[in-house]
């Protein structure tokens, strides 16, 4: 599989799809509501995907199948940078946005806005190792977009 032309937007496909789901699934399933950057981080993960299916969808024009491929490896580094400037915040080492956000949508009444959960940019709501979920996204956003350059840059075998 590694040595397919298909696997580059394969790997471009499935890291950003994986990462958007933990993201939801620890939104959803455990809590953890997100802050502003965390927002900031999911946007280049939603285009990376929609771009990696459609260089899957392309796959017989190799030019274009490449191209949204380097595109899609783009997109999922600079989410890896926010993370970057994410957990910076969290550790104190520079400071962040001064504003704050709330994950309601829709209209908005007082009520709406006093029931929201605050949540700070600043503060990580769960670490592992000392490694807050910025931080791990930083660290596999950057190597799924390592790895999908290095797999665009290989030769590769006809087989798709």
């Amino acid at each position: 599989m590694l040595n397919s032309r298909l696997s580059a937007p394969v790997v471009a496909f499935l890291a950003p799809l994986l990462l958007y789901g933990g993201a939801l699934v620890s939104q959803y399933g455990f809590g953890l509501h997100p802050c502003e950057m965390c927002y900031w981080q999911r946007w280049p993960h939603q285009a990376a995907i929609v771009l990696a299916l459609l260089a899957l969808l392309l796959r017989r024009n190799d030019k274009a199948m490449r191209a949204l491929t380097l595109l899609a490896a783009v997109a999922i580094a600079i989410s890896g940078a926010i993370g970057i400037f994410h957990a910076g915040v969290e550790y104190g080492f520079w400071e962040g946005i001064t504003t704050c956000a709330t994950g309601g949508a829709g209209p908005v009444s007082l009520d709406s806005i006093m029931n929201a959960p605050l949540i700070r940019c600043d503060t990580a709501q769960w670490t592992l190792f000392g490694i807050s979920l910025a931080g791990f996204n930083a660290i596999f956003s950057l190597g799924a977009a390592a790895l999908v350059l290095t797999l665009l840059r290989r030769k590769t075998t006809s087989a798709a």
